[in-house]
């Protein structure tokens, strides 16, 4: 049972050192109780209350970590069945799958698309993360040959091993050294040889079962052995089964607490269909509902793109604006003679109107007024996009040393506050500029300070 806010403030030191990021230990214990915030995060609990805390306070689904670094990967810690209840925690990753029995030059292939199919949207790059490595004929040396080849090659891929040979695992896990590697998989044949694996070298580890309730039994044996950091494959290898699986793991972690279900799960939609088009409507499926990691065959673009961008919108967190940091933006290299434009700082309006600035390769400064992640006519209505609060960001800005000139281009939706705003700052003059920022290009090419 999770434990409240005041039941774990009276395990804590009470210190108030505010050395966490939390001026108080109570407002820390409240953080900790809600999930916001790891109980490890205080640097002076004892072990034994991290240790009550942190059992009490995990998340029904487990959080697992594949890799190293600021690259390492990152499934679980989901603790609704919906978006709109709270969020969703941590997106799902995509795995290209490379095997031993495939030729070289569609292993290169697979491994440069991996380092090269990568994608900025609102700030945001959108990429695979992992590439999944299969012993197809227990061949040690040509998995190893194999793993060092990934190893060497894509610096930034986190790594699933996939064989039937123990003995190969362990010699490709000691291979990735501090990359550590998701080990696949533990089933009926040797759970004892790959539980003290993954033990050994503190990796997380993959359960394969044959159908949801072998699954069961397979994961119970491994916590019972002392493993927590596990993923779950049921088996499933049609869209119907998998789609089934998932939703009854969900709900069985979420609702009930059910533990021997509540870890991540790997998905492989790459065994379920030869056709790469329907390989992509099941995997759009199971992003949704609820995989941890998806196994891809190849990676195109044409059909990568579509489900990152699906990614990112199902893991946004719907309860907080995607926000840029207020500031002046230089583009195009910009001097003390160049144009000068505001607008918010919700992610979506700054990069829609960057970019068409840049396209229009008019050297600008854009002004990034913070709005709380609102868009400008709602931001407007709300009072924080006003001419008094445009005026003071302006003086504080530091934009009246960077330019000769004293003229502001406003968005053409805010053109009733023009007069507000001369007001508010007299020594400028302002313009307004196009309602959309698709007219911007014309706009800037035309500009001439007044």
């Amino acid at each position: 049972m999770a434990l409240t806010g005041i039941q774990i403030l009276k395990m804590l030191p009470k210190k108030n050192c505010g050395e966490c990021g939390i001026p108080t230990c109570l407002a820390f214990a409240m953080k900790v109780a809600a999930g916001q915030i790891e109980i490890g995060e205080c640097p002076y609990v004892s072990d034994e209350a991290k240790e009550t805390i942190g059992e009490a306070s995990a998340p029904p689904i487990r959080t697992i970590k594949i890799g190293s670094g600021d690259s390492a990967f990152t499934a679980g810690g989901e603790t609704c069945l919906f978006r709109h209840e709270k969020r969703f925690e941590h997106p799902t990753g995509f795995a290209v799958l490379i095997s031993t029995d495939m030729a070289g030059d569609d292993v290169d292939g697979r491994i440069n698309r991996f380092k090269s199919l990568r994608y900025e949207r609102v700030g945001v790059l959108m990429k695979a993360d992992l590439i999944a490595i299969k012993d197809a004929a227990g061949d040690q040396g040509a998995f190893t040959g194999l793993v060092q080849k990934v190893l060497d090659s894509a610096e930034d891929a986190n790594l699933i091993l996939i064989s039937d040979s123990t003995d190969n695992l362990a010699a490709a896990v000691k291979l990735c050294g501090e990359r550590k590697p998701l080990i696949y998989s533990a089933d009926q044949a040797d759970i004892d040889g790959l539980a003290g694996l993954a033990k050994d070298s503190a990796c997380a580890l993959a359960v394969k079962g044959d159908n949801l309730d072998n699954t069961i039994e397979i994961t119970e044996k491994l916590t019972a052995a002392g493993l927590k950091d596990l993923a779950i494959d049921t088996g499933a290898r049609t869209l119907r089964a998998a789609l089934e699986d998932n939703v009854v793991a969900r709900r069985a972690a979420i609702n009930t607490k059910f533990k021997p279900l509540g870890f991540p799960t790997i998905m492989f939609p790459c065994e379920m269909t030869d056709d790469p088009l329907m390989e992509a409507m099941i995997s759009s499926v199971l992003i949704a509902k609820y995989a941890g990691i998806i196994v891809l065959s190849d990676l195109q673009g044409d059909i990568l793109f579509p489900l990152l961008l699906e990614r990112l919108n199902i893991f946004t967190d719907p309860q907080r604006p995607m926000v840029v940091q207020e500031d002046i933006y230089s583009i195009n290299g910009p001097d003390e003679n160049s144009p000068v434009l505001i607008t918010c700082n919700f992610s979506l309006t700054y990069f829609i109107v960057s970019g068409e600035i840049e396209g229009s390769n008019v050297p600008s400064w854009l002004l990034i007024k913070d709005t709380e992640g609102l868009s400008v006519l709602t931001a407007w209505a709300a009072g924080k996009f006003g001419a008094d609060l445009i005026a003071q960001f302006i003086k504080k800005s530091g934009i009246e040393d960077k330019v000769k000139h004293r003229e502001l281009i406003i968005p053409g939706y805010l053109a009733t506050i023009k007069g507000e705003l001369e007001e508010e700052l007299p020594e400028w003059t302002i313009t307004i500029g196009p309602r959309e920022a698709g007219h911007l290009p014309a706009f800037l090419k035309e500009w001439k300070p007044a």
